[in-house]
């Protein structure tokens, strides 16, 4: 990033609240009018923290090796065979969020297709909801479940 790409942002985003501080510009959020891409940007952010904090259990002696394989399970390919197998846990509501998500306007990159990378952008907006709307429990189970249905793909593909 250029340096005076990184000014503009600086400048458009914190604003002096006039005592010392950073105004907010949002002081609410309702989730269900949120843009789906935001959702998805922050269900990503999540996911990769769940996973990376999931594969701990495993291993912890090789961190280059933890990231290359943190990196493979939340790619696009993986996570949209993970909705494809909890989305019989899910609620039409949850159904609905994932929808709004899969069909937002994005761009794949060349590591999935486009119907997979719109299908894990439709999961993480899916998890983006739960987070920011402080469905802890839910949004955990959700992703453990995301995880094992992973997993066992993984293991059965390196069977086959």
């Amino acid at each position: 990033m250029k340096f005076e790409h990184f000014q503009r942002l600086v400048q458009s985003m914190f604003q002096p609240d006039g005592a010392g501080g950073i105004r907010q510009r949002y002081t609410g959020m309702d989730v269900k009018q949120m843009n789906p891409l935001v959702l998805a940007y922050v269900g990503d952010a999540y996911f990769h923290l769940f996973v990376r904090t999931r594969l701990l259990s495993y291993d912890q002696s090789n961190v280059h090796a933890l990231h290359d394989f943190s990196a493979q399970i939340v790619s696009a390919v993986w996570q949209h065979k993970a909705y494809l197998g909890i989305e019989g846990m899910l609620t039409e509501e949850e159904k609905a969020i994932y929808r709004r998500g899969r069909n937002a306007k994005s761009h794949a990159p060349r590591s999935a297709s486009v119907a997979e990378y719109h299908s894990s952008t439709g999961f993480e907006a899916l998890l983006g909801s739960l987070y920011l709307s402080e469905q802890e429990q839910r949004l955990y189970d959700i992703a453990e479940a995301s995880f094992q249905v992973i997993s066992k793909a993984m293991m059965e593909e390196i069977l086959h």
